[in-house]
C-alpha cells in the first residue's frame, strides 16, 4: 500500500485497541475502511441508502480539556497527530468546517500534495474532498484562500439567501473557488439535518469528515448527526479560567442528555493517545438540547480551534 507522510516521514504508531503492529497513519486509516462507505464521485445513490452522510468530527485537545493554546491548536498537537489529520482527509468525501474557522485560519485546498491525490483516486474516490463551509448568515470573505482558488470545489451551506459576490474586493480578492450553495432553514434558523441530506442527494456524499470549530461540534451533535469522534488527546495541561473564553472541543448549549460514546480504537505515539469513539444512538433519531427541533441555534461563529 502507498504511504503518504504528511509532516517528514511515516512515523510507526503503536496500537493499543484493538491490538497490533505498529503501523503507519495511512495504514491505520486504510485499516478504517472509510473510504468502503462513501460513493465516489458524485454518483447517483442507490435506492434505499441512508438519508444523510457518515458524520466524523476531528478533535485535538490536551488532557485537561483546552482545544486551544495561544489561539491556536498546532502547540498541542505533535508530528503524529498531524500525520493522522492529514490521512482521515484522505479518505472522505467531504471535509467540513465552521466559517468561523474557515476565516481565522484562513483555510485553503484541502488536498495540496498530488501523491495524496492520486492516493485518493487509487481508492475510487474524487481526488480531492468536497470542501464544506457552515454560514448560517454568510459571513465570508474573498480573501480566505479556499474562496480564492479557482481549482476549488467548494459547497456552503447556508440559511441566507444571499450569495458571495465574484467582484474584486478594495485588497484586490475575488471570488475564484466553483461555488455551489445549500439553502436549508427552518425557522430563519441553519437546518443541518435537511443541509447534510442535500449534501447526500445533490453530490453523493457518503463520508463528511468535520474539523470544527466548537460551536459547530455542539450543534451536529445536538440534532444527532454525529457518527464518530477522533480525538486527539495530548500529554500536556494548559489550564485556563472557567469564564468561557477558553476553548475546549464543544462550545455553546449544553448537551440534553449529554451524548454518550463507545470506545472503538486507541492508539499511542510519544505519549499522545488518539481515540476513536463511536456516538451511541445518533442514527436512531434526533436528540439534544431542543428536543425535537431540527434547526440548529444562530452560529455565533467565532474563531475556533484551527487546524493542525
Amino acid at each position: 500500500m502507498s504511504t503518504l507522510p504528511a509532516a517528514g516521514q511515516p512515523l510507526a504508531i503503536k496500537r493499543l485497541l484493538p491490538p497490533g503492529a505498529p503501523a503507519s497513519a495511512q495504514e491505520i486509516v486504510e485499516g478504517f475502511g472509510l473510504h468502503h462507505h462513501s460513493s465516489p464521485g458524485f454518483d447517483a445513490l442507490a435506492p434505499g441508502a441512508l438519508t444523510r452522510p457518515r458524520l466524523l468530527l476531528n478533535m485535538v485537545s490536551t488532557i485537561d480539556g483546552r482545544a486551544t493554546i495561544g489561539g491556536r491548536s498546532g502547540p498541542i498537537g505533535g508530528p503524529a497527530d498531524r500525520q493522522l489529520f492529514h490521512a482521515l482527509r484522505t479518505v472522505v468525501d467531504a471535509v467540513m468546517v465552521g466559517a468561523g474557522t474557515a476565516r481565522a485560519e484562513r483555510y485553503g485546498r484541502i488536498v495540496r500534495e498530488e501523491a495524496a491525490r492520486e492516493l485518493r483516486r487509487a481508492r475510487g474516490l474524487r481526488e480531492e474532498p468536497l470542501a464544506c463551509i457552515v454560514s448560517g448568515r454568510l459571513a465570508l470573505d474573498a480573501d480566505i484562500p479556499l474562496l480564492a482558488d479557482p481549482q476549488a470545489q467548494v459547497a456552503i451551506l447556508t440559511a441566507s439567501q444571499a450569495s458571495l459576490s465574484a467582484s474584486e474586493q478594495p485588497d484586490g480578492a475575488r471570488i475564484e473557488a466553483q461555488v455551489e450553495y445549500i439553502r436549508a432553514s427552518s425557522e430563519g434558523r441553519l437546518d443541518l439535518p435537511s443541509a447534510l441530506s442535500e449534501l447526500r442527494e445533490r453530490f453523493g456524499i457518503g463520508t463528511v469528515l468535520c474539523e470544527g470549530g466548537p460551536h459547530l461540534n455542539t450543534q451536529l451533535l445536538a440534532a444527532g448527526l454525529v457518527d464518530e469522534l477522533f480525538l486527539s488527546l495530548s500529554p500536556k495541561l494548559a489550564g485556563g479560567d472557567a469564564s468561557g473564553e477558553t476553548l475546549r472541543i464543544l462550545a455553546g448549549m449544553d448537551l440534553e442528555p449529554p451524548g454518550e460514546l463507545e470506545l472503538l480504537g486507541a492508539l499511542e505515539h510519544d505519549s499522545h493517545l488518539f481515540l476513536r469513539y463511536g456516538v451511541r444512538g445518533e442514527r436512531d433519531g434526533v436528540r439534544g438540547a431542543r428536543a425535537g427541533s431540527t434547526a440548529s441555534p444562530p452560529l455565533s461563529e467565532p474563531p475556533a480551534a484551527p487546524p493542525r
